[in-house]
């Protein structure tokens, strides 16, 4: 929330950041690390529009390889294992079942690009690429008897929202100032500062704070904000690219993900999914209108599920989606031809034109978004000259400060001590807050010790702890966003769950 008492003195700050996703938040923390004064404006909530409908990977993007982009390939690659070591409570390996199909891709090529992708990016905790014959093997039996060979290769899953979240986190709790439905109205520079007016989306408010510079980080919102807010002109193009997924019932029992290939080039994931569901997308079709606007379309779950139903034997149909979602990708216009074809590289740009410095972020993946902030708080080091050194490679996020290869021992004990907890209520509570599991479970010893019971396992203790260190406010962002609960909770336990918000708002 904005503070709306008027003050003589404006609040000034090194950094003021447009854009509360990923790239937005991944920026505060790290300059707020640096010993920078840090300020974030969310005109919604944390990660609402594009970081939170990604495929939840971070992945070198085994794809790209055939564009040549080798150079955005190797540092993903690199970055998936800092990130896995970094966060491994709502980051884990995952092996990926790639099936050959005769007439789209040889063999061979696909061993070569898998070959590449194993030494591109110097491997160390991930296994390497192996080939499975799918007739003798558990992976082959929810496919088609056609489907004879499949390379298996290795990736990472990632929970894409709460990476937001707990980047956000992590800052304020290094004093940078966190705002949420907090609007950027514009913004004017004055004797070298600029002056930033919010608008608070909740009271309808409007205060201003100064800042020394800004970094525009509103994903596919930047141009808008260049033109309307700022008063100037972009110096990049963007193009907007709409993914869309479907969800739907658990398609397999195994815990690998598949790749699958279509004959127009283009490919898509199946992945299991939240324990008992199947993420099947994405699509990548080019979106004209607002970013906000974006669903998934009839066409591309049409589209989504005659690809899946080329691979799995059992057909899924309409009627077995329980969830869509779909988001736009910014992505730096490099003239493709093809949406899919569109490099997922960012471009770093630095404006001096105006009277105070403006960085401007077009484009960047979700692998990619730690060296991302390292690479845009670089240009302005010779206007902040007590920035500190660049720190987050080797800082996990708040609740990931212990190794991969002990998450589950963290389980078992987290079900011995807190003895109400079924396997899989402590399974959740470990994927989403890691250690802070047990500070938000406290010294409860028995369920009624967590206050109301909201439905799911979800409890008014870890709601608490959601408003007062996550910035959530509404249903919907605990449900859909903090954590994926919306899956199952019926329409009243959503409204009571709101309910219960609003009076504490």
């Amino acid at each position: 929330m904005i503070n709306t008492h008027a003050s003589q003195t404006l609040p000034l700050y090194d950094i003021f950041i447009i854009g509360g996703g990923v790239n937005g938040c991944g920026i505060a923390r790290d300059a707020a690390g640096r010993g920078l004064s840090v300020a974030l404006a969310e005109k919604d909530d944390l990660a609402q529009g594009t970081s939170s409908a990604s495929t939840k990977l971070f992945h070198g993007g085994l794809r790209y390889l055939e564009f040549y982009q080798f150079s955005l390939v190797r540092q993903a690659l690199k970055e998936r294992e800092v990130l896995l070591h970094n966060m491994p409570h709502i980051s884990w390996p995952m092996r990926f079942v790639l099936p050959h199909v005769k007439g789209i891709r040889p063999a061979w090529l696909v061993r070569l690009g898998l070959f590449i992708y194993d030494h591109l990016g110097g491997r160390k905790l991930l296994p390497a690429t192996r080939t499975l014959k799918l007739r003798h093997h558990v992976i082959g039996q929810a496919l088609k008897p056609n489907y004879n060979i499949a390379f298996e290769y290795s990736d990472c899953w990632v929970q894409d929202a709460r990476l937001v979240a707990l980047n956000a986190q992590d800052a304020a709790a290094l004093s940078a100032h966190i705002m949420t439905r907090a609007q950027v109205v514009n913004a004017v520079t004055k004797s070298g500062l600029w002056h930033i007016t919010l608008l608070d989306s909740i009271t309808k408010q409007q205060r201003t704070v100064s800042a020394k510079t800004i970094i525009n980080a509103s994903g596919p919102w930047i141009n808008q904000v260049i033109e309307d807010n700022l008063g100037t002109q972009s110096e990049h193009k963007i193009r907007l690219v709409r993914g869309s997924h479907i969800v739907v019932k658990r398609l397999f029992e195994h815990d690998r993900a598949y790749f699958f290939q279509s004959s127009d080039q283009r490919i898509a994931f199946a992945i299991p999914y939240e324990e008992d569901y199947t993420l099947i997308g994405t699509t990548d079709q080019d979106h004209p209108n607002a970013p906000e606007t974006a669903v998934c379309s009839a066409t591309e779950s049409d589209y989504l599920l005659a690809l899946a139903n080329e691979y799995f034997a059992q057909p899924i149909t309409h009627a077995d989606i329980v969830w869509t979602y779909s988001g736009v990708r910014p992505l730096f216009d490099d003239g493709a031809s093809k949406a899919s074809e569109a490099t997922r590289d960012y471009v770093v740009s630095l404006n001096q034109t105006l009277g105070a410095p403006l960085i401007n972020i077009f484009g960047g993946k979700i692998t990619t978004y730690r060296k991302l902030a390292e690479t845009a708080l670089k240009p302005i080091k010779e206007f902040l000259p007590h920035m500190g050194k660049a720190w987050t490679d080797h800082a996990p996020l708040p609740g990931g400060n212990f190794l991969i290869q002990d998450k589950p021992q963290l389980q078992e004990k987290l079900e011995r001590d807190y003895v109400f907890l079924t396997p899989a209520w402590a399974k959740r509570l470990i994927n989403t807050y890691g250690t802070n599991a047990t500070v938000i479970l406290n010294r409860a010893q028995h369920l009624q010790d967590l206050g109301i019971d909201f439905g799911h396992t979800l409890t008014q203790a870890e709601v608490t702890w959601l408003r007062q260190y996550e910035f959530a406010m509404t249903a919907e962002d605990i449900l859909w966003r903090r954590t994926k609960l919306g899956l199952k909770f019926s329409a009243q336990q959503s409204h009571a769950l709101g309910e219960w918000l609003n009076q504490r708002a």
